[in-house]
């Protein structure tokens, strides 16, 4: 499958002579503040081969490209260069319009003086001679260019979804909808992500599970879903349209074919009570060994934990359980681990996010004063199928009178998190209006700002602020128990300055809650390698372009929804993850792939197979022919990195559209000029 059609520097045809049009774009002001772009232009019309050479204000609007095709049509162009903003942005743009007026979309080259021109230099004499020096590079390269075509890869229809939070199921469901097969796979036990742990939802209040487990169903439902819960990918392989994936299957001890989820089992497990830390109520209610994470679980199907069975931790037990479940013989205490290869033409990874570890900010007192709270438990306190039934309680068992909210815990704070989470201040609100509603207490929220950006949000605000919600402009200094007065006297007290006020205040509270910021999960980097994807500074999932190509990663079919790419809400997520879907559907609907013909490629006649390339593409798009002993590059998988191209110490491995001829040519002119 190569690429590259052999031409030379004679025209399109190979008979007629070189005829380069020269573009150079203003870019509003962008470039034109720090280049005279009419005179790169001018500089350009003596360039040897130039036929014509233009400026113009937008380069890349419709005007602009339609200059481009008249001139190749009316001209007889064959070759162009454009100097404009980054290759990045816009070269497709060019390239599509090259090849709409006829010619072949690699007879044009791109250069940027924007950003090595316009943007870093803050002299104009300067700048331009630098843009000219670029343009000069440019011109004498494009002489050189070959014609090439792209090469087309079927896509497979079926589509993995990483990851069973909201932003996994709605993908999942819209794919499906649309006929295609859906493959989900969730770590946990159940399907839902942290929103099945939320009561309400803001800012209409509507409740989680009456949103969430409806959808939760219609994936188990579903006929075109495989829903693999207690699962998780290990291995990625392939390219675009061809992935092979492998899939973990963890033990759970119970047949999940042959469960119904009628949790007899639990009820005659040897532990009359519940004993163990249940992880769905962040460790504030109890479960027994055998267990479901919570009764609207998907699927409904019970778990054993190895650390706490009896029977798989020592062998000696009466296995009450397996009694119970009686015919049915759910039950497998020899379950071990599998793995299972499926093959997928796309990707979604929607891995959601975690909750920063309260326990870093010491000064807040969590996990030394009891009654100091994350936001997360004190939804499940709040929530009627929580440890308490929905009843806000102290530890000690009584109501509290006063319940202090405080904000940016692991959000926008140089020591622990730089970032803004963007959903706390608004569920630190929601939460308010909760314990109000819960409660007689009073609640005082300390915040920085309140950032409530968003449909139906300051309306919000302003219901909480008319229901009495006490609310402190000022960041918290410390929580304590250290009582001034008699009225603080077995209380929390929090210390904060009332920056609005200008003086410190002491608020005395029953009940400290910190609303904690969202982070990448731990294993954020892990996933990152196996599925060939970057993460920005922070470590989430980084996008491909924030605005271009919000969903899309660095490698073609793999596509990103929810909290993993970044903190959002859940509208934005539900949002995120139908674009995520919308994206695959387009690629499996079109049926094949255009891959890029910037590849690599082996002269075979050179390569002495000595493997050295092998080990250095990082998309693992080399293999070694053991016949012929040489080595093959998958174009499909190649992502034109160049990496091989520079190692191969026979100079066998070459690369389209960065041939040795046309890099260093371009290099040469550029530091005749700059001489």
């Amino acid at each position: 499958m190569s690429h590259h059609k052999h031409g030379n520097n004679q025209g399109n045809g190979g008979s007629e002579p070189v005829r380069v049009g020269v573009y150079t774009c203003y870019c509003g002001s962008n470039i034109a503040a720090m280049v005279d772009v009419e005179a790169v232009a001018k500089f350009a019309e003596k360039l040897p081969g130039v036929v014509v050479s233009r400026a113009y204000k937008y380069m890349c609007s419709d005007p602009g490209q339609e200059l481009i095709a008249q001139d190749i049509k009316e001209h007889k162009l064959n070759r162009i260069v454009v100097a404009a903003c980054s290759p990045l942005l816009h070269e497709h743009t060019f390239r599509t319009a090259t090849g709409r007026a006829g010619l072949n979309p690699y007879f044009l080259h791109m250069v940027s003086i924007r950003e090595h021109a316009s943007w870093v230099h803050d002299d104009k004499a300067n700048s331009t001679e630098k843009a000219k020096e670029i343009l000069q590079g440019a011109v004498a390269r494009v002489a050189l260019h070959k014609a090439l075509e792209k090469a087309k890869v079927p896509v497979n229809p079926d589509v993995l979804v990483v990851g069973g939070g909201i932003a996994g199921i709605h993908a999942a469901l819209t794919l499906a909808n649309a006929n295609k097969k859906v493959i989900l796979v969730e770590r946990d036990a159940t399907i839902g992500g942290h929103m099945a742990k939320f009561d309400k939802t803001f800012p209409t209040l509507d409740c989680a599970a009456c949103i969430l487990t409806p959808k939760m169903s219609a994936v188990r439902a579903h006929p075109n879903i495989t829903l693999k819960t207690w699962a998780e990918v290990t291995k990625v392989e392939g390219y675009v349209g061809n992935f092979k994936v492998q899939i973990k299957q963890k033990p759970r001890y119970i047949n999940e074919d042959l469960c119904v989820g009628c949790m007899e089992c639990i009820k005659a497990c040897v532990f009359k009570e519940p004993k163990f830390s249940d992880e769905f109520n962040q460790g504030l209610g109890k479960r027994k060994p055998v267990y479901i994470p919570f009764p609207q679980a998907v699927p409904p199907v019970v778990l054993v934990d190895p650390a706490t069975c009896l029977k798989l931790k020592t062998g000696k037990c009466k296995q009450t359980c397996v009694e119970a479940c009686g015919e049915r013989k759910a039950f497998d205490f020899e379950q071990k681990e599998t793995f299972e290869e499926v093959q997928v033409g796309t990707v979604i990874v929607a891995t959601g996010f975690k909750t920063f570890d309260a326990g870093r900010q010491a000064l807040y007192g969590y996990g030394v004063y009891p009654e100091v709270y994350t936001a997360l438990e004190i939804e499940r306190l709040i929530n009627a199928s929580g440890p308490t039934g929905g009843h806000l309680v102290t530890k000690k068992g009584e109501a509290p009178k006063s319940v202090a909210i405080i904000h940016c815990v692991g959000s926008r704070d140089e020591h622990t998190n730089k970032w803004c989470s963007r959903v706390c201040c608004m569920y630190s609100l929601k939460l308010a209006h909760m314990i109000k509603a819960h409660t007689t207490a009073q609640v005082y929220n300390f915040y920085i700002d309140m950032r409530a950006a968003g449909k139906g949000y300051e309306e919000f605000y302003n219901r909480v602020l008319e229901e009495g919600v006490q609310f402190i402009r000022g960041r918290v200094a410390e929580v304590t128990d250290w009582a001034m007065t008699p009225d603080e006297e077995g209380r929390l007290v929090v210390r904060a300055e009332d920056t609005l006020a200008g003086f410190v205040r002491r608020i005395p509270a029953d009940m400290v809650v910190l609303a904690t910021g969202l982070e990448p999960h731990k294993d954020a980097q892990d996933v990152r390698r196996m599925f060939n994807m970057s993460c920005s500074g922070e470590g989430f999932f980084l996008e491909r372009h924030p605005k271009l190509a919000p969903v899309n990663t660095p490698t073609d079919g793999i596509f990103l929804a929810g909290a993993c790419q970044g903190p959002k809400d859940i509208p934005d997520t539900v949002a995120q993850a139908g674009a995520a879907a919308a994206e695959a559907l387009a690629l499996i609907d079109r049926g094949h792939v255009e891959i890029e013909p910037n590849t690599a490629y082996v002269v075979e006649e050179e390569c002495s197979g000595c493997k050295t390339c092998l080990s250095m593409c990082p998309y693992t798009a080399i293999t070694r022919d053991e016949v012929k002993k040489k080595a093959v590059i998958n174009p499909a998988m190649c992502k034109g990195c160049g990496t091989c191209v520079a190692a191969c110490p026979s100079g066998s491995i070459r690369q389209n559209l960065f041939e040795d001829e046309q890099v260093l040519v371009e290099i040469e002119e550029v530091l005749t000029r700059a001489a």
